[in-house]
């Protein structure tokens, strides 16, 4: 029983691990996608250079998260066959359907026209090349939807029947786990957290640069003008996509108070079945009595959260581990999820993700008016002019010395606030691998040695703490050097190239 232990254990630490550091980069690559589409649309629609060199920008931040995106995902299909060979016997037939259609239809689109868009830049048309960074954002949406499907399925199983024979899980219903209610709310609530994170990020950024404009360290005319300008649409888009995130984090709480009550019981920690039922606030619980010795609440607003009604009963944890005992043996502590994770990881994927949205609302409205440019020239006869931003009395409240800091730290807060979701979503539905289908325990690979998975467990933190390293320097050696400025947008026709209006004589590079 030890040895089973220490296999599940190990084997979960590594997915953790691997999984969390994983996602990372795939809020940023799904939303930088759109945003960079957006970008070059509003440059071919207009003309105007800024929105040319803050493509050009963004674009290379998003093709870093997206180098490594593909990177550390590779290693996520292995583990099912590594450490989880169990699991893929029992649900591959299902399981397999909405990977094999992510790898076949959204990665294909993805890695086939991102290679049109890094290397068309005065090849293609301009429409036409705007087209390839618009069909690979729709690529990482629908690679974003499959995955997220999948997902689902071990949340809510449906679309399948057990095999008499085999014993395993079949797919009768392509449709039903594509389209299910669980896969619909998860993929609006992920891709608005996505958009949130990746406009986090353009926020943190231009305000590093603006407020070096502030302080006169960056002269550049033109670089002010394009952070100003991303500023303002990372704002906009924290702001629509914080709401977006709110509404589809109630509506994804609604749904898994009837499909997954332990799990939701669990984020209140509510040992008992109570009607009306009180909303946490604070609480430190005794698993071993199964009761909470220290809590603050507010009383009916769970009731309201679970059925928009202030006196509806709502499932104890207590009551629900029996049932689940009843009903597959064993004791009711053996259907207990992580009560100290699945409380504190709820709420601090709130509190991250509604910080971002608070400050983003708070800085769109201290920059509703236009940002000027102009010159202020410094006493010293010798020393050159420093480009200042003139603003309005806003713009001096939002420019304070704490609050460009605030628009930085902002770039990590909705990173934290999506790890802390996905270990809540992941660990409030154990003991289940497949909620009541199959426990986390019967799903792990019965041949690998302990010895075996401790070295493949410390290989896989060593290398991607390795990674981490390069994606963090990477990001911030680009990020500061700004745009290029200097590069001329290529010509109307891409056939005619002079001495500056092609790219044909550079060596390739990561510039593109």
């Amino acid at each position: 029983m030890e040895l089973a232990i220490g296999h599940e254990t190990i084997a979960r630490w590594q997915f953790g691990i691997t999984t969390v550091y994983h996602f990372f980069f795939v809020p940023l690559t799904i939303s930088l996608a759109s945003i960079v589409a957006g970008l070059e649309t509003a440059w071919v629609r207009t003309g105007k250079d800024t929105y040319f060199h803050a493509t050009k920008f963004w674009g290379k931040l998003f093709l870093i998260n997206l180098a490594m995106g593909v990177v550390t995902g590779i290693l996520q299909e292995f583990q099912f066959g590594m450490n989880w060979s169990a699991y893929s016997r029992f649900i591959g037939d299902v399981f397999g359907g909405p990977l094999a259609m992510e790898a076949l239809i959204a990665f294909f689109c993805e890695s086939t026209f991102i290679g049109l868009w890094i290397f068309g830049w005065h090849r293609l048309p301009k429409k036409l090349h705007c087209a390839c960074i618009w069909l690979v954002a729709i690529g990482t949406l629908l690679s974003a939807y499959f995955i997220l499907a999948a997902n689902s399925f071990m949340q809510h199983p449906v679309g399948y029947k057990i095999a008499p024979v085999t014993g395993k899980a079949q797919l009768t219903d392509i449709g039903r786990v594509l389209f299910q209610t669980t896969t619909l709310v998860q993929v609006f609530h992920t891709l608005t957290a996505a958009f949130l994170t990746g406009a986090a990020l353009v926020i943190g950024i231009a305000s590093y640069h603006l407020w070096r404009a502030k302080r006169g360290t960056e002269t550049n005319r033109r670089t002010i003008t394009v952070m100003s300008t991303s500023l303002r649409l990372g704002l906009v888009i924290a702001v629509v996509a914080g709401l977006g995130t709110a509404i589809s984090g109630d509506r994804l709480g609604k749904v898994m108070f009837e499909q997954q009550p332990m799990k939701m019981a669990a984020a209140e920690a509510l040992w008992d079945t109570q009607a009306p039922a009180p909303f946490s606030v604070f609480s430190v619980g005794d698993v071993s009595k199964g009761r909470n010795a220290v809590e603050l609440e507010i009383p009916g607003a769970l009731s309201f959260l679970a059925k928009d009604d202030f006196s509806s009963p709502v499932p104890g944890i207590n009551d629900r581990a029996r049932e689940e005992a009843a009903e597959f043996g064993g004791r009711p502590h053996d259907y207990l999820p992580s009560i100290f994770m699945t409380y504190w990881g709820f709420r601090l994927m709130i509190g991250f993700g509604m910080t971002s949205f608070v400050a983003a609302l708070i800085g769109l409205w201290t920059t509703r008016r236009k940002f000027w440019l102009a010159p202020r020239y410094r006493t010293g006869e010798d020393e050159p002019p420093r480009l200042m931003l003139t603003r309005n009395r806003e713009m001096n409240v939002f420019f304070t010395k704490w609050s460009w800091r605030i628009g930085i730290l902002t770039m990590c807060f909705p990173l934290v606030a999506n790890s802390f979701g996905w270990i809540f979503t992941e660990m409030g539905r154990q003991p289940w691998v497949v909620f009541r289908l199959m426990r986390t325990a019967d799903a792990v690979s019965p041949h690998i040695g302990v010895g075996t998975q401790i070295g493949a467990l410390a290989t896989f933190t060593g290398l991607y703490a390795v990674l981490a390293v390069i994606e963090v320097r990477l990001m911030a050696k680009y990020a500061a050097a700004g745009p290029d400025t200097d590069e001329r947008p290529p010509a109307k026709d891409p056939t005619l190239r002079g001495p500056s209006g092609g790219d044909s004589d550079k060596p390739l590079a990561f510039a593109y």
